[in-house]
């Protein structure tokens, strides 16, 4: 009763919130939530545009070797401060400046690359953004969710796209929609396979009894996301459909939870297949094995003893793994590869790229976001990785030269031995592997809704303590 209640108010909220307009939807500045796509204006001439944003405006008509040029005045002999979720920006920053010295010998950069912890980033960046002058050139950042409603609706952060990756995906930098990715990430469905048992559909993961291994949506908040998008019209009705395929007797342990979902979803909104969403949700809320880290769950799962444990983690975990008599990636199963599996496969998230509004290097800021999604030096760094998709067409296709992940399980003498190791790659991913992508607006439309539903779900951890 409790819970209906909760929802009953979350849905006013909803109602209220509309009447009164969100967060600063209001302002008449020019916000760029989404490389050219402009949000939360009502003048988009250039008098009400940052300095920042007038030098993004320029920069995005210019190619990498013309911002090239303007870095190297301005940055010559100073510090870049860059932060980051991902430490490989500090691999990245050296190549950059070799590039630009290919271009002046004599130019000389000093650089610093932080990486803050427990998602401390959105705090740091605010901090910084308090300042005339801020610390930080540019980010590379996850979580679209915060990043909309803490960095981008507030004027924090500026999308800048680059003229030539605009180009290698067909458009223009003032036509593109959404945030610039350096890159998709996915988290996939894995099981151990050393057992007989078999998951042919994502609801087995949340069958009777199953506890798989999960980072704790607390502890890497863009798992949460990835819940909140299975309530978009396009996952529900995907999770409906797994959910059509499943035998009677399956559909019978569902069942119940669906029905008591079926109010759920109408008052916070929902579609007419948020109830299989939701219901999902609440399955797998309260039945995950929280872990602290996706490296610890892959070297559960590729070890003999596993048997019959699944997980959902980052796909390259795969890559480190060292072969021994009781381990190996042979141990374990990608559920979406399998022959007969449906629904979805796994989740992809990004990492995105901005310049800070306040930023002491705005020429050079962009020519490293340039540099790193228009060149395979730039994306290098992340390059090794399979399950990392870089968000350049062309890139991608020199990276997959180079490293070769859709054959990453073959050896010297063409031999599959490690079939898991074989990266089907983006566009396999996207459609046949059923991959759910985090989508920034629609997480932050959610959050409070769904994402207070969600809070009120008692963890499988929490129900172990209370026994």
């Amino acid at each position: 009763m409790k819970k209906r209640v909760l929802s009953m108010l979350l849905t006013a909220c909803m109602a209220v919130t509309a009447l009164v307009g969100c967060g600063s939807g209001a302002s008449s500045t020019t916000e760029k939530a989404a490389g050219g796509e402009t949000v939360a204006s009502e003048d988009t001439s250039d008098e009400n545009l940052t300095e920042t944003q007038k030098i993004i405006k320029e920069a995005e008509s210019m190619t990498l070797e013309e911002l090239a040029a303007k870095a190297i005045e301005e940055s010559n002999g100073k510090t870049f401060y860059g932060v980051g979720n991902s430490s490989r920006g500090k691999t990245a920053l050296p190549l950059f400046i070799e590039y630009l010295q290919s271009i002046d010998p004599s130019y000389n950069m000093e650089y610093e690359w932080q990486q803050p912890k427990n998602n401390k980033i959105f705090e740091q960046l605010s901090a910084d953004s308090l300042k005339p002058e801020g610390t930080f050139a540019m980010t590379l950042i996850q979580d679209g969710n915060q990043i909309e409603s803490k960095m981008v609706q507030t004027g924090i952060l500026d999308t800048y796209i680059p003229k030539e990756w605009a180009e290698a995906n067909g458009t223009t930098p003032d036509e593109v929609e959404g945030y610039l990715s350096l890159q998709t990430l996915n988290k996939v469905f894995m099981y151990n396979c050393t057992g007989s048992k078999e998951y042919d559909n994502c609801w087995d993961f949340v069958a009777e009894g199953e506890h798989a291994l999960f980072m704790d949506i607390d502890s890497e908040v863009v798992g949460k996301n990835f819940l909140y998008m299975l309530t978009e019209d396009k996952y529900a009705a995907q999770l409906k459909s797994a959910y059509e395929a499943l035998s009677a007797e399956e559909k019978a342990y569902f069942d119940p939870t669906i029905k008591e979902m079926e109010g759920e979803a109408t008052n916070l909104g929902l579609g007419a297949d948020g109830k299989y969403a939701l219901a999902w949700i609440k399955l797998w809320v309260e039945s995950y094995n929280e872990q602290t880290d996706d490296g610890p769950i892959c070297n559960t799962l590729v070890a003999e003893s596993a048997t019959d444990q699944s997980g959902l983690l980052v796909y390259s975990k795969l890559r480190s793994v060292e072969e021994s008599a009781g381990v190996s990636v042979n141990n374990i199963k990608v559920a979406a590869y399998q022959d007969g599996y449906t629904g979805m496969g796994g989740y992809g998230y990004c990492h995105y790229l901005f310049v800070t509004d306040n930023t002491p290097l705005p020429w050079t800021a962009c020519a490293f976001i340039a540099y790193m999604t228009t060149t395979e030096d730039g994306f290098s760094a992340w390059g090794k990785d399979m399950g990392g998709y870089s968000s350049n067409p062309e890139v991608a296709k020199a990276i997959e030269t180079t490293y070769g992940h859709s054959k990453g399980g073959y050896d010297e003498e063409g031999n599959n031995v490690y079939d898991c190791k074989n990266d089907r790659g983006y566009d396999w991913w996207t459609t046949d592997g059923g991959l759910v992508l985090e989508d920034p607006q629609y997480c932050a439309s959610v959050s409070f809704t769904v994402g207070s539903w969600i809070e009120l779900l008692t963890k499988y951890a929490d129900q172990v303590e209370e026994e």
